[in-house]
């Protein structure tokens, strides 16, 4: 095989430059896939300058991967050459762990993710094991499909994990390249839907986007006014908020749920949790089969994310954009 082109981090904070490596041979299990587009997000910056403690040097980024299936490792049987898939934050699973064989791939013990220890999908072409190339659904949008495959999983997992009901009330703290999309499946699921930002003048577009409600998640005193209301919240930041205020507003047995990569420890009253049998967890991406849920959940309630188009060779620009935090609401390069 000819070597792979991409494009990666040569060292934390520098910029990204083109990269060239041998992929070596395609394995039994695994499929080559030919990059059409490549999501970047919020978790490619934090592993370009090494936040997380756990990059490798050369780095190539990219784990919301759309490309066409371009070759066939000898067992796998299920997909086709020329056939659409999508790879996002997994790439690799055992296949025969207790997690794995209970259809939670994603928390396989030894799973490999797409960007860690691995080369990922700014380049031209990438190997992923042939479970983790999800195809999409007839009538999918291939152009901005990416980020479902980490985002859009991100948001959807916790509908499912944690057995949010049509009924219940919703609040999505956050809405950037997570909770946009958090509002759409809510909306869609038959819930009543809040948002919280900082940025009151998203309040028409999160509307359109499928919020009842908008609330300034600034003003402690507009959340306050919605004690035990949520039967579910689900926080999408990365940064240590007024916790005890969210969690006065779940309603008896409600959840907080965090799919936000915060790093510090959470404050949280344990007299909030104790009176009303209130929860906090966590929750992450997701298994092919809930993803392959997820797309087919977009298709038929016409759930897209938002997003602003580079080129890969203005990968370091696309970059600066999402680090201003003014992307609306996802990036997508293409070649």
């Amino acid at each position: 095989m000819p070597d792979i082109k991409a494009y990666a981090a040569p060292s934390a904070g520098v910029p990204l430059e083109t990269f060239s490596y041998d992929p070596g041979p395609l394995l039994d299990d695994h499929v080559e896939i030919k990059v059409n587009a490549c999501g970047l997000c919020h978790s490619d910056l934090s592993m370009i300058d090494n936040e997380w403690g756990a990059t490798s040097y050369p780095l190539v980024p990219g784990h919301e991967v759309i490309g066409e299936v371009s070759a066939l490792g000898s067992n796998i049987t299920h997909l086709k050459v020329g056939q659409t898939v999508g790879v996002g934050w997994s790439a690799e699973s055992c296949l025969t762990c207790s997690q794995c064989m209970a259809g939670h791939q994603h928390r396989c013990g030894t799973r490999k993710r797409t960007i860690m220890g691995r080369h990922g999908g700014f380049a031209d072409r990438i190997y992923v094991q042939g479970v983790w190339a999800i195809p999409l659904p007839d009538g999918m949008d291939a152009r901005s499909a990416g980020p479902l495959f980490c985002g859009g999983v991100t948001v959807f997992a916790p509908f499912i994990d944690y057995d949010i009901k049509a009924t219940d009330r919703v609040g999505v703290i956050g809405i950037g390249g997570l909770g946009h999309l958090a509002i759409q499946f809510a909306r869609a699921w038959g819930c009543e839907v809040t948002a919280f930002t900082g940025s009151m003048d998203k309040t028409d577009e999160l509307k359109s986007l499928g919020a009842h409600r908008v609330i300034n998640n600034r003003d402690d005193s507009e959340i306050e006014k919605l004690k035990d209301h949520f039967d579910v919240i689900i926080s999408t930041v990365n940064v240590n908020l007024a916790w005890n205020l969210y969690v006065a507003a779940l309603a008896p047995q409600g959840q907080l749920v965090h799919v936000g990569m915060i790093t510090k420890g959470m404050t949280v009253p344990g007299v909030g949790l104790v009176i009303g049998q209130k929860k906090i967890g966590g929750s992450d991406t997701g298994s092919p089969n809930m993803t392959a849920k997820m797309l087919e959940f977009c298709t038929r309630h016409d759930i897209k994310p938002l997003v602003e188009y580079f080129k890969f060779d203005q990968a370091n620009e696309a970059i600066s954009r999402l680090k201003s935090g003014k992307a609306r609401y996802r990036i997508v390069l293409e070649h």
